[in-house]
C-alpha cells in the first residue's frame, strides 16, 4: 500500500517536472531568436523591428532569472532618452518575476524530490512502483498537453476567444485585477504580442508532450 501511495506521488510530480521543463528551455534568448524570425510573426504597428525586438526583450527575459532588482529594467531607456517601460508595466514585470522565479523553485524542489524518491525505490525495493509512476506521469502530462495545445490551436485557426479566455483565466490565478492587461502602444505589448503567448504556450505544450511520450511508452514495467 505504501509503495502504492508513493508510486502515484511520482505520477503527480512528473507533470510538474515537465512542464517547469518547458518554462526553463523557453526562458532563454534562443526561444526569441526562433519566435522573431517566425515568418507569421507580426510586425509592430509602432515602429520595432526585428533587430529591436532582439535587442530589448532579453533584458525582460534575464531580468525574470537573474537576481537584479526593478531597476534593471527601469534604467532602460530608448535611444532618444524615454524609459523603455512605464510605471504600470515596470510594476508588472516584477509581479511576473515573483511568479516565475517561484514556479522555478517548485520546479527545482520537483526535481529533487523525483531523484530522492528514485534512489529510495532503488535501494528499498520498490524500483517496478517508481518506474509505474513515471509513466503514469507521462501519460498524464500528455493527456494534459493535448488540452492545452488543442486550445492554442482552435485559439488560432478558428477563435482567437478561446486562446483569450484561456491566457485570461491564467492571469487571473497569479496577479490582481487588471494589472496585466496594457495599451497596444506599450513596449510589453509589442515586444510581446498575443501571437507570442499562443506561441509560446503550444512550444511548452509540445516539449512537455515529448517528455511525456517519452516516459508512458519508454518505461514500460517488466
Amino acid at each position: 500500500m505504501k509503495f502504492t501511495v508513493l508510486s502515484w506521488l511520482v505520477a503527480l510530480l512528473v507533470p510538474i517536472a515537465l512542464i517547469g521543463l518547458g518554462l526553463r528551455l523557453l526562458l532563454t534568448p534562443l526561444f526569441l531568436k526562433i519566435e522573431y524570425n517566425m515568418p507569421y510573426f507580426p510586425p509592430d504597428e509602432y515602429g520595432f523591428t526585428k533587430a529591436d525586438r532582439l535587442r530589448w526583450a532579453p533584458y525582460a527575459l534575464d531580468y525574470l532569472t537573474n537576481s537584479q532588482g526593478i531597476s534593471y529594467l527601469g534604467d532602460l531607456k530608448f535611444d532618444d532618452g524615454t524609459p523603455l517601460y512605464n510605471e504600470r508595466e515596470l510594476s508588472h514585470m516584477d509581479d511576473v518575476k515573483r511568479v516565475t522565479q517561484g514556479a522555478l523553485r517548485v520546479w527545482y524542489v520537483t526535481l529533487a524530490l523525483l531523484l530522492l524518491l528514485g534512489v529510495w525505490a532503488w535501494l528499498g525495493g520498490w524500483w517496478q512502483d517508481y518506474r509505474l509512476g513515471l509513466m503514469r506521469g507521462g501519460w498524464l502530462m500528455v493527456g494534459l498537453a493535448v488540452a492545452i495545445g488543442a486550445i492554442v490551436v482552435v485559439g488560432i485557426v478558428i477563435n482567437p476567444n478561446v486562446f483569450w479566455n484561456f491566457f485570461a483565466g491564467f492571469h487571473s490565478l497569479f496577479f490582481e485585477g487588471d494589472s496585466w492587461l496594457f495599451l497596444f502602444s506599450d513596449t510589453l505589448i509589442r515586444l510581446f504580442p498575443i501571437r507570442f503567448w499562443q506561441d509560446a504556450f503550444l512550444w511548452a505544450a509540445v516539449i512537455a508532450l515529448a517528455g511525456g511520450i517519452a516516459l508512458a511508452l519508454g518505461l514500460k514495467p517488466k
